[in-house]
């Protein structure tokens, strides 16, 4: 097995698992991408195994702190601890995100499950190579027998790696229905966004929805309407809901057309609606704001702040006296400390008073590990609009 030598003051001496290029002081055993290897420092201790990619910024990334290959046992057993993990915490064993990544042991390893059906995907050069043994110890795990790849993700790329989707055991799967906490969505795994549907927001759609009864709600960035769908559901006044997406927009009505539900969905970019409402004089009760990533490097941070601060600015004009925002940011690059900031700014500029009722994060089926701050990405608010300030 070939071996990194990594230099005094790297990051993985303070417990990240992570190892840039420029932290190697050499190598040996000629590394090939894709391949295991060992993790030194500079007297030849090890530090453990890591997968390796030349042509990615990160060039090594540590998956055991101990000598292992990516063999069948070992990926049913990290495949287990992950089911168990889930089970442990009560989360819905038939819709759930089953493996994230570094955070379960499997860095670039995303297995979401939709009922009888597996979703993979694999956005490191190594996992991508072994995907078939992937698949083959998550079938085994769970007792699924169809597995599908949805590696389209424009992150690949910086592996090295072409998009490609298709099954990997089974069939192609067709449009199905999922249900939880009630509502009714349908999936379509091999046309729909990522992996079928966002699974990341389940908690806090019910946490937003519990404050949208006999409001006004405008619900942006809506993807599937899931916010959207909830809020309609406890009774809001009126449900808007505004996705840039032509194919997103029909999944919002048929999902509230399948669940008896009132929504208006409409096909606009959300910066624009909100602007034009703005000018319009419109009133909301119930504000959400949940836009794609704006900042997926360092280098993007500064534009995905001030991108934050316009949607913010603009809902917070149009909030009701009393009225409610959530806003989220999916963004890692952009800091829980960096995005309130943004919050008080546009609340300075629209002159308005805000009450912080709750923060909001991802669900434990997207665990965060404190020594690698990466795997926390989902950061929301909920907030109260004073009156009379």
């Amino acid at each position: 097995m070939a071996s990194l030598y990594i230099r005094p003051r790297a990051r993985i001496f303070h417990g990240h698992d992570w190892v840039y290029a420029s932290e190697v002081e050499r190598a040996s055993g000629s590394p090939v991408d894709g391949s295991v290897v060992t993790l030194k420092d500079l007297r030849a201790r090890p530090l453990g195994s890591a997968i390796y990619n030349s042509r990615s910024q990160i060039v090594a990334r540590r998956f055991s702190r101990q000598r292992q290959e990516l063999d069948p046992d070992f990926f049913r057993r990290r495949i287990a601890q992950a089911v168990q993990h889930r089970e442990r915490h009560g989360m819905d064993p038939r819709l759930q995100r089953v493996v994230w990544s570094k955070s379960d042991g499997l860095p670039g390893v995303v297995l979401d499950r939709y009922g009888d059906l597996l979703v993979l995907q694999t956005l490191t050069l190594a996992m991508d190579q072994q995907r078939m043994l992937i698949a083959d110890a998550a079938a085994s795990v769970l007792g699924i027998d169809q597995v599908y790849e949805r590696n389209d993700a424009p992150v690949r790329a910086a592996e090295g790696m072409d998009p490609r989707t298709g099954p990997l055991l089974g069939g192609v799967p067709g449009p199905f229905e999922v249900q939880y906490d009630g509502v009714r969505f349908t999936v379509d795994p091999s046309g729909g966004h990522k992996t079928g549907l966002y699974l990341d927001q389940r908690r806090n759609h019910g946490i937003v929805a519990a404050v949208a009864k006999g409001r006004r709600v405008l619900d942006c960035f809506s993807n599937q309407g899931a916010f959207a769908l909830f809020c309609a559901r406890v009774g809001a006044s009126e449900v808007r809901a505004v996705e840039s997406s032509a194919d997103c927009c029909s999944a919002i009505r048929a999902n509230a057309a399948v669940n008896g539900l009132a929504v208006e969905a409409i096909e606009a970019n959300a910066f624009d609606f909100l602007k034009a409402e703005e000018q319009a004089g419109a009133r909301y009760g119930l504000i959400i704001l949940d836009p794609p990533p704006f900042a997926r490097n360092k280098a993007a941070a500064g534009d995905a702040l001030r991108g934050y601060k316009e949607l913010q600015l603009r809902a917070l004009k149009m909030l009701d006296p009393d009225g409610i925002l959530a806003t989220f940011s999916c963004s890692h690059h952009v800091g829980e400390a960096a995005f309130l900031e943004t919050l008080v700014d546009a609340s300075v500029d629209a002159r308005r008073h805000l009450r912080l009722l709750q923060r909001l994060t991802q669900p434990l089926d997207h665990p965060i590990l404190p020594h690698l701050p990466e795997t926390e990405y989902l950061r929301g608010l909920l907030l109260d609009a004073l009156p009379g300030r």
